[in-house]
């Protein structure tokens, strides 16, 4: 959940009832681990949002204990930050659309950027290895430039352009390339393209 901080301390961004009977955030009265705070945390100014998961972190670590006992390798893509950060980012997504978080409630979609780093981190602690990249690098080291230059080879111009569009989507900087990560989770010591 979002935690605001509230003077010194960081509180639980609660939902309840404004005067009119809206839907409001508000901070809870009880203050926040702080071992689950990005460790700028205290430089933060007041009001300040820090987002933790904690279902998310327990999730990769029943993961990570499995390839660790089991073996196996695993992708993780989604869209999210490297670092731990502070800032909001619940969203709510209605029909593609994006909306007030609090707007529709049961209705739209709500969703949060992926703290990458933390989810690395439990990975390591399994005594896995965890590497990190942004999509559009992961694609062009897995070799995206060369299979769209093997589909348009024989191809006619619409179809160049689609291939073209599709590929500056997924991997370019200012689409899904820098807004989506990949955690690649796999044993110790096991070098794979592009990491």
């Amino acid at each position: 959940p979002p935690v605001p901080r509230a003077g010194a301390e960081w509180r639980e961004r609660m939902v309840g009832l404004d005067e009119a009977g809206n839907l409001c955030f508000f901070a809870g009265a009880g203050s926040v681990d702080p071992t689950l705070l990005p460790r700028d945390a205290g430089d933060a100014p007041q009001g300040a949002i820090v987002e933790v998961a904690p279902a998310r972190t327990a999730l990769m670590a029943a993961i990570a204990e499995r390839m660790a006992s089991d073996g196996g390798a695993g992708l993780f893509p989604d869209y999210g930050h490297l670092r731990p950060g502070i800032g909001d980012t619940l969203q709510a997504l209605r029909r593609h659309n994006h909306e007030d978080v609090l707007a529709n409630p049961g209705e739209a979609d709500l969703t949060s950027h992926v703290d990458f780093a933390a989810l690395a981190a439990v990975v390591r602690a399994h005594g896995l290895d965890a590497h990190l990249s942004t999509q559009g690098d992961f694609l062009l080291g897995m070799g995206i430039l060369e299979r769209a230059g093997q589909l348009g080879a024989d191809a006619g111009q619409a179809a160049r352009d689609r291939i073209s569009n599709a590929v500056e989507r997924l991997a370019g900087p200012q689409a899904m390339g820098e807004l989506f990560k990949v955690l690649a989770v796999m044993p110790r010591g096991i070098s794979v393209r592009p990491f």
